[in-house]
């Protein structure tokens, strides 16, 4: 799943992000972790992993998201 990054705070590496129909979805310290990234910025494509409506883990768009 493909998302537009709405906010990425550095010291809790948590954020929000707008799924392509506008809604806003909250990821954690965890999610973020999970990927490869040091940091994201606002307007940012990301990939989605999601486990129910939890997002899992969080990369840029131009990366692969791991197989489940």
């Amino acid at each position: 799943m493909q998302a537009t990054v709405r906010s990425f705070d550095e010291a809790t590496r948590s954020g929000t992000v707008f799924l392509d129909d506008g809604t806003v979805l909250e990821f954690g310290a965890p999610a973020f972790d999970a990927g490869p990234l040091l940091l994201l910025r606002s307007g940012q494509r990301v990939n989605l992993a999601m486990t129910g409506a939890e997002i899992t883990y969080i990369t840029l768009s131009t990366f692969p998201v791991p197989p489940r």
